[in-house]
């Protein structure tokens, strides 16, 4: 249930709304925007009479809410979250995040090679894994710790902002010393005690959707992290499981507008899970931009015959370079823009 308040409601109007649903046995969490104040009630609002919260001084309306997620619904933030990372890049704007890097760090020459050359292309983002859950567990599972300086150094080497994933509630703390945007990747769109601990970073935090989660669920585990007090949320879709073999997932492209039309949050996506197919990621990547994308994630490897997981999804950097040429090309042509890099640092 939401409690709008009267555009001009005074504090103490404020605080009387926020006082009766205390009394009633539920959480009150404000909103305070442009267009005025919403109060959101947190908990069973079924026990609560919305009769005697609309005859408060200062409430002009109450909404219910028929989804089971409150924070993450537009109508509770009807205005877009802008996300801005330490490097300047605004993730949710009128300019298009693109984040790039192999699946797996494999070395520290590795990630800062491919690091290079993604700036250089026009990346904004570094993404590369640390901790890799894997189906099998005899795949590469990942460097881990020596992977996540390695990413910051590269960062640092590059004005990159970096992204990658932690796997569980132990390397939550470590992951968000080394990166600027914490992953949860599809396997743990539903693992709540991650979510909730998560939550409670300051890191942002790239949601990714779960291989079988419809939209609703994907949002629901958004709240999760709002709820816990970290509203620096990104969702991702990723592909969904299909019965079509023919592409590693079903890249859903029309989850970019549902999402939107539903929540406040960014949306970017990942087309090199969502196709696992090398020649299909610059398509894909084109027409999530068409369709209203955020951001942009890309695999790209020096080598990707060589990579130590998923090289057969992965760009060569001068595919990548071809790729965000391209994007430029559609984001402008749809009224954006592609977002552009920060500098390299001398010397490095």
């Amino acid at each position: 249930m939401l409690v709008v308040m009267r555009c001009g409601a005074t504090d103490r109007q404020i605080q009387g709304v926020v006082q009766a649903i205390t009394e009633l046995g539920c959480e009150a969490r404000q909103l305070h925007s442009a267009q005025g104040t919403t109060v959101n009630v947190v908990g069973n609002d079924e026990r609560i009479d919305s009769a005697r919260l609309a005859s408060l001084d200062g409430v002009q309306d109450i909404i219910h809410l028929s989804q089971p997620y409150q924070q993450a619904s537009r109508d509770w933030h009807p205005v877009d979250t802008v996300i801005t990372l330490p490097n300047g890049l605004k993730i949710g704007s009128d300019a298009i995040a693109i984040a790039a890097g192999p699946c797996s760090v494999e070395g520290e020459q590795q990630i800062l090679e491919v690091a290079h050359a993604v700036q250089e292309a026009g990346a904004t983002l570094l993404r590369g894994g640390a901790f890799k859950p894997r189906t099998s567990p005899h795949s590469f599972q990942g460097l881990g710790a020596r992977a996540l300086e390695y990413l910051a150094r590269a960062g640092e080497a590059t004005g990159l902002a970096v992204v990658t994933e932690a796997v569980d509630p132990e390397t939550v703390d470590a992951v968000a010393e080394h990166s600027d945007i914490v992953q949860i990747g599809a396997r743990n769109m539903q693992n709540f005690s991650l979510l909730k601990r998560i939550g409670r970073i300051k890191n942002p935090v790239l949601l990714k959707r779960g291989i079988a989660a419809t939209i609703t669920e994907l949002l629901s585990s958004a709240e999760y992290i709002l709820m816990e007090g970290n509203a620096n949320v990104i969702l991702c879709e990723r592909g969904i499981r299909s019965f079509d073999p023919g592409t590693r997932n079903l890249l859903d492209l029309s989850a970019i507008p549902r999402i939107q039309q539903a929540s406040h949050l960014p949306v970017m996506v990942d087309p090199s899970h969502g196709t696992g197919i090398r020649d299909l990621v610059t398509p894909m990547a084109l027409a999530a931009i068409a369709a209203g994308v955020d951001g942009v994630m890309v695999e790209v490897h020096p080598d990707p015959d060589e990579a130590l997981s998923d090289g057969v999804q992965s760009l060569y950097p001068e595919q990548f370079a071809e790729m965000v040429r391209r994007a430029q090309q559609v984001a402008s042509a749809v009224g954006r823009r592609i977002a552009s890099p920060a500098p390299a640092k001398l010397g490095s």
